[in-house]
């Protein structure tokens, strides 16, 4: 990667970062592209050119979560790793990512869930990128006999996310400590396991007999 564009990429972090501390602190409505220009020590300019509004700065968000996902994977597992623990690996770190600051966190859930129709369309292009990390993971379950072959990887990763989102809910209405998301998110998970992956071969009775 060139410096330019090293360059490019850090005013681009900064404009995310200054955006989530501000929607925090005084909500998405109540911030402006000029505060967060200035928290980020840019021109309104330079938000522009990587952003068109705060909606895209809320896409841009997702991105940027993405991206630690993957070099969290990257990191801490490997290809062969079992899908429990990859599974647990992108969901902590969305978890924590998306909970660092509640009432982004909040805006955030709010957008991903239920995007407006004019989101659509960036919408279903995130939605891709976050497949292209979750289907090979599930695929090579399958391939190694974790996961029913029978199965379609969307609705594989339907059961991950409903988990993942119950627990984060739970987190929020002060349900469930932030002590024990993991433990909660990782017997949720085996639970699930334990009905996708392949029912265990059983002998018939006399099957072995010769009459």
């Amino acid at each position: 990667m060139s410096i330019r564009e090293l360059k490019k990429q850090k005013k681009k972090r900064a404009i995310l970062e200054s955006a989530i501390s501000l929607f925090n602190e005084n909500g998405y409505d109540n911030t402006s592209i000029a505060q967060i220009a200035r928290k980020a020590g840019i021109g309104k300019g330079t938000v522009y050119s990587h952003f068109n509004n705060k909606k895209s700065i809320i896409q841009g968000f997702c991105e940027y979560e993405l991206e630690k996902i993957h070099n969290q994977l990257i990191a801490q597992s490997n290809r062969d790793s079992s899908v429990l623990e990859q599974m647990l690996i992108i969901y902590m770190t969305e978890f924590e990512h998306v909970t660092k600051n509640r009432e982004f966190g909040r805006l955030y859930m709010r957008e991903a869930l239920f995007p407006d129709d004019e989101d659509q369309r960036n919408t279903s292009d995130l939605e891709k990128k976050y497949f292209d990390v979750l289907f090979p993971i599930l695929q090579k379950g399958q391939e190694r006999g974790e996961l029913r072959k029978d199965l379609d990887l969307l609705h594989i990763t339907a059961h991950f996310y409903s988990l993942y989102i119950l627990v984060t809910s739970s987190w929020y209405t002060g349900r469930l400590p932030t002590s024990g998301v993991k433990v909660a998110m990782e017997l949720l998970f085996k639970q699930a396991l334990n009905g996708l992956s392949p029912a265990p071969a059983t002998n018939t009775i006399g099957e072995n007999c010769n009459d």
